[in-house]
């Protein structure tokens, strides 16, 4: 059994829906369970619907709606059978009356609650995998629609909730075991879930790729396949460095870092269900299916390349904390971390001297609370516009030079905070925002000049500049 997920790209419309049922069909041997992110730009076309009715604009909230749902409409006519398209576009119809519903109780209240927030977004999945279902049934395979709501079981933490997995994964492994029986495709949601009592959550944006690997590691997956619209985990980011080669093969480990560092393929929760059962996952192109993606596997094979690849993070803030009270004093990180957990803010990078210590954040929702507490220990300092890039290889804390290449080749470039050894795979540094683009460039025609073929693939475009 393998769990093959399909991205917003994926499934932005009919044709793309019809290049995902051909995909699948190839993986019928297989028992595919399929999960679908929603249609597109629809959660936050949905989403803005909610803030237009909480701004008092219940018409144009209305009227984006109908916008949304003429476009659901239109591509389900599209792919579903004749004699089944009356009673999908009574159920696709069913479900926007009831978001209008809630768009009605928004606006007379005036604010979107986490509550309404995840009410109204986890209709995009919804939607998106009833017509998906329809595009099998219709393509003569039996696609089974499943409601993932009620097996996903999570907390009450509403925008951001959290998967309780000693429920979830039985109740996964019951309601699919049942799916999946006569050879049905079945076909759900991903970044959905709800409470113990039936309220709909969301485990955060990106969840899509997370809920396809909670299954596949609730249900012992032989593999998990996040199918997108890039070939694969890529070298950086094409968009500022064209000539970007794809990854073949890389680590769990690898991989993590990579996402959680700002690698856009994954989400950074993606891989933990799978590496605790050690199932591989695989990146995949749903426009060039032909192409083999990339494969994340436990351990990857040695590699002559140090470097795997480069992420990087806009918008980061440093918070420095300057006290004498730090010298010799015992305890007193502790304590400073603290004010951070009391505020549920996470830290990527920590650097210390005597008397002062440094902090990147990417989440700032709660950054002025966490300064008034913070100023209690010392003068608290904040730079905001800076950017954390991030080089991760499995050889690189044992590679000599590496940081001599690393920062001799952005030498124009000021660095204000480094982070090297605390991990064997990853160095990571801040630098404005304004630089990051030079510093990715520089640094990737440093370690990318010459590729492993073992490990990479030149894209076209890396082998048009060669």
């Amino acid at each position: 059994m393998i769990v093959m997920k399909f991205g917003g790209t994926s499934v932005e419309d009919a044709t793309a829906i019809r290049r995902l049922v051909s995909i699948v069909k190839t993986h019928l041997h297989r028992q595919p369970i399929v999960a679908v992110s929603a249609m597109g730009k629809t959660t936050n076309g949905l989403l803005e619907s909610a803030r237009l009715a909480a701004a008092g604009d219940l018409t144009g909230a209305n009227t984006l709606l109908d916008s949304i749902e003429s476009h659901h409409l239109t591509e389900a006519a599209l792919l579903s059978l004749p004699e089944e398209l009356e009673t999908l576009q009574s159920d696709l119809g069913k479900r926007f009356d009831s978001i209008r519903l809630m768009m009605k109780e928004i606006n007379q209240t005036g604010s979107i609650g986490p509550r309404h927030s995840d009410a109204v977004s986890s209709n995009g999945e919804l939607l998106s995998s009833m017509i998906v279902a329809a595009g099998f049934r219709s393509a003569g395979i039996g696609g089974r629609w499943v409601d993932i709501r009620p097996m996903m079981r999570t907390n009450d933490d509403f925008t951001r909730a959290a998967v309780r997995f000693d429920i979830a994964n039985e109740k996964l492994r019951e309601g699919f075991s049942t799916a999946l029986k006569d050879g049905a495709v079945p076909v759900t949601q991903g970044f959905i879930g709800s409470t113990a009592d039936g309220a709909t959550t969301t485990i955060g944006r990106g969840g899509s790729d997370y809920s396809a690997s909670i299954i596949g590691a609730a249900l012992d997956a032989d593999e998990i396949q996040i199918w997108t619209d890039v070939d694969g985990i890529m070298t950086t980011d094409p968009r500022i460095v064209p000539e970007a080669a794809k990854v073949r093969i890389i680590s769990f480990a690898e991989a993590s870092e990579l996402a959680y560092f700002g690698a856009r393929v994954l989400h950074p929760s993606t891989l933990l269900p799978a590496m605790a059962k050690e199932i591989p996952v695989m990146v995949c192109n749903s426009r060039r299916p032909e192409v083999e993606g990339t494969a994340i596997v436990r351990i990857a094979p040695p590699s002559s390349a140090p470097i795997k690849a480069i992420a990087f993070k806009r918008g980061i803030t440093i918070v420095n904390v300057a006290s004498d009270r730090m010298l010799m004093a015992h305890g007193f990180l502790s304590r400073l971390f603290e004010v951070f957990n009391m505020h549920d803010t996470s830290v990527d990078m920590v650097a210390t001297s005597e008397v002062s210590v440094s902090m990147t954040l990417d989440d700032t929702r709660n950054l002025d609370a966490v300064i008034t507490d913070l100023q209690a220990f010392g003068e608290v300092a904040v730079e905001r516009d800076q950017a954390l890039i991030c080089l991760v290889g499995e050889q690189l804390k044992y590679t000599p030079g590496i940081a001599s290449r690393i920062f001799s080749s952005i030498s124009e470039i000021n660095v204000s905070m480094i982070s090297h050894g605390a991990s064997a795979i990853n160095c990571s540094f801040i630098v404005s925002n304004d630089d990051v683009e030079n510093a990715v460039k520089a640094l990737h025609l440093e370690f990318f000049s010459m590729l492993d073929a073992q490990t990479f693939e030149p894209t076209l475009a890396a082998t048009a500049v060669a």
